[in-house]
This record gives C-alpha cells, sequence and structure tokens, in this order.
C-alpha cells in the first residue's frame, strides 16, 4: 500500500487526482473512476462528458463503468493503475460500505454546519461537490441494522421510510455514490473538502439530520 502511495506522490503536481483517488483508497473507502468533462475545443463532438452521451444529465459526475459497483476498490495500487490511464477521471466514492453521505444543498449545508458549531456539533467531512451540493460523511446505515431487509438504496431525493421526506435532502447509501473533491465541476469549479476526513470515525446521520432538514426547509 506504501509502495503504491509514495509511486503517485512522485507524480507531476497536476496529478492531484490520483493522489486524491489513492489517499481515499487507503483511507478504505471505495473509489471507481468517473467520466469526466470534455473540453469544448473546435473539432471535438460538442458535448459535455467524455460519456459521449447525447444529453448526459451530470457531465463528469458519474462513474465510468456500468459494473462500477463491483469494480470499486479500495487497493491504492488498483486504484492508481487507474487513474495512470485515465489521468482525467473525476473520482468517484461507492456510498453506502464505509460511509453513508447526507447530501443537501450547498445554502442549506453551510447553514446547517454554522448551526452545529453553535451547538456544540461536531460533523464529520463536507464537501461541495456536483451541483453545488454539500455532502456530510456519516457512519453507514448498514453498520447499525441487523437485518439485511432494512437495506435501502438512494441516489434520488430520497430518506428512510422510517423519516419524514425532507426537501432537497438526499441520503446515498447502498446503491449510489458522490463526487469525491479535487473533481472537477462544471463552470470551471472543482469539488472541495469544507471539512477535511480525518482518523475520526464519521458521526451518526442521525446527529445531523434535524440540523440538516431545518435548514432545507428554510431554503426551500
Amino acid at each position: 500500500m506504501v509502495d503504491a502511495m509514495q509511486r503517485v506522490r512522485r507524480r507531476r503536481g497536476g496529478d492531484r487526482l490520483a493522489v486524491a483517488a489513492a489517499a481515499y483508497a487507503a483511507r478504505g473507502w471505495p473509489v471507481c473512476p468517473g467520466a469526466h468533462l470534455r473540453s469544448r475545443q473546435p473539432g471535438s463532438s460538442g458535448r459535455a462528458c467524455s460519456c459521449d452521451r447525447v444529453g448526459c444529465p451530470a457531465p463528469g459526475g458519474h462513474p465510468l463503468s456500468p459494473a462500477w459497483q463491483i469494480q470499486a476498490s479500495t487497493d491504492p495500487a488498483i486504484v492508481a493503475g487507474w487513474w495512470t490511464v485515465l489521468p482525467q477521471a473525476s473520482i468517484v466514492l461507492v456510498t453506502g460500505r464505509a460511509f453513508d453521505v447526507l447530501d443537501v444543498p450547498a445554502r442549506a449545508g453551510l447553514l446547517a454546519l454554522d448551526r452545529m458549531a453553535r451547538a456544540g456539533i461536531t460533523p464529520g467531512p463536507v464537501a461541495v461537490s456536483a451541483d453545488d451540493r454539500a455532502l456530510f460523511f456519516v457512519a453507514a446505515r448498514a453498520a447499525a441494522v441487523a437485518d439485511d431487509d432494512e437495506w435501502w438504496s438512494c441516489h434520488l431525493d430520497c430518506v428512510p421510510e422510517t423519516l419524514p421526506a425532507v426537501t432537497g435532502l438526499r441520503w446515498h447509501c447502498r446503491d449510489s455514490y458522490v463526487v469525491a473533491p479535487p473533481s472537477p465541476l462544471a463552470r470551471g469549479e472543482t469539488a472541495r473538502w469544507v471539512r477535511e476526513p480525518g482518523p475520526a470515525a464519521p458521526p451518526d446521520a442521525l446527529r445531523l439530520l434535524e440540523f440538516l432538514a431545518d435548514a432545507c426547509e428554510e431554503m426551500a
């Protein structure tokens, strides 16, 4: 693992995606390569995403392979190899295994962060990513339930059936993913960490949910 990380770090500074992807894998976070934004140069297809799909709904913001759930790896050597071949690939983190992600509009997320700080609540890692969304990394729901039938999948606006629906809140768990920093985004922006990952385990989602739900309702 260490050798793989050292090989990646010896690359030129421009290979930030490779370094970050290998570092996520070293943390035990499942990683797979994503599509990337396509440069609108003369002679290009004019399509925004490297997947070459007409009208791609999430340019540069989705896995490259349809087998992404099987492909995702926590082996830094494997991940480093992907970015050797695909240096522009966005970084896709698969949720529902090492962590879940509560995903809200960025304005609501920043408001909730401020309120958490005043209440003495410590969130885990928080990023701002595609479509101007704030991503709150929380403990995986799978680790909190004993019955596999209680697992549920998400990639759209939804929360567990036991919780009320919240406008603008997405809960990414099994069968879902998020785009991680420093992946390039539309409008020339880059996904970034507001609170970088640290050694502590992600917090329980329910500790943060009330703050996020209130902020989403106010910003709706």
